[in-house]
């Protein structure tokens, strides 16, 4: 199992499947309350690479392993060092992007399993996921106006589209936080559960998730996010090109036998 200096990861399995084929990256960044600096950047896109090219990975759960905080966003050392050279700072922000938007590209769907402050780049991680769930004492913001930024690793892109833009223009310009049930209520997370239950539920649907057909799923999220960001015409096309390579896959086959047959699907990925 790879090993990382800023997060854990593990494979996990369910009773839903004999074989570990839930990814689980854990952020562990404790001593500074999991703030993303380089080498948290460095290591969220080499775990999420190692989900990808993992054949038995078929969902991917991301959490924390601080008793506090899911991600409290950019590390602020870093950023006070770059008031001095603001030449470097597009880099850095590109950098962001581009891992967080692995996220949303990976064609396996990814869980956010909210555990206490999620701030800053750390909501702009959990909006780049497919699903996002939320402990009771999860809290969720965009502070950085109250710094002199605001989100700018995607959050003002991908926030509108979980909450609209009302909502979000309130949350960015505010440097607001939700509570959980305030997220719920606003659809940005799917469901709250017990501190203790959190990762149970996460872990629930990543099995749910990895026993579905993951090459439907790949289109079904691709299709999703084409939504937001490419024309009608060409949303209509992804589609009927998209369900006729399903029709070429042995999954349907297996799902509708096993649908007559009246039991589970077992899904290849082929």
């Amino acid at each position: 199992m790879p090993e990382f200096k800023t997060m854990l990861y593990s494979k996990e399995g369910s009773f839903l499947s004999p074989v570990k084929n839930v990814a689980v990256i854990k952020f562990n960044r404790l001593d500074a309350m999991n703030a993303i600096n380089d080498q948290f950047i460095a290591d969220l896109v080499a775990a999420l690479d190692e989900a990808e090219k993992d054949k038995d990975v078929r969902s991917v759960v991301i959490g924390t392993a601080h008793d506090k905080v899911f991600c409290t966003g950019a590390d602020l050392k870093v950023a006070q060092a770059l008031l001095a050279t603001p030449d470097k700072v597009k880099i850095l922000v590109e950098q962001g992007q581009k891992a967080i938007d692995k996220i949303a590209t990976l064609t396996k769907p990814v869980i956010a399993a909210i555990h206490g402050l999620c701030l800053g780049g750390g909501t702009e991680i959990a909006l780049a996921c497919d699903i996002r769930i939320a402990d009771e004492e999860a809290k969720i913001g965009t502070p950085e106006v109250g710094l002199g930024l605001f989100p700018a690793w995607g959050g003002c892109v991908r926030l509108p589209r979980a909450i609209g833009m009302g909502r979000a223009m309130e949350m960015v310009l505010t440097g607001g936080q939700l509570t959980a049930q305030e997220a719920l209520t606003a659809g940005l997370v799917s469901k709250v559960t017990k501190i203790d239950e959190l990762m149970s539920q996460a872990m629930w649907y990543g099995a749910k998730l990895a026993g579905n057909a993951p090459i439907a799923m790949k289109f079904g999220k691709r299709a999703v996010h084409m939504a937001f960001e490419a024309p009608y015409a060409a949303n209509l096309k992804y589609e009927v090109d998209s369900c006729v390579e399903c029709f070429k896959t042995k999954d349907l086959g297996e799902g509708i036998a096993a649908l007559f047959e009246k039991r589970r699907g077992k899904f290849t990925g082929a």
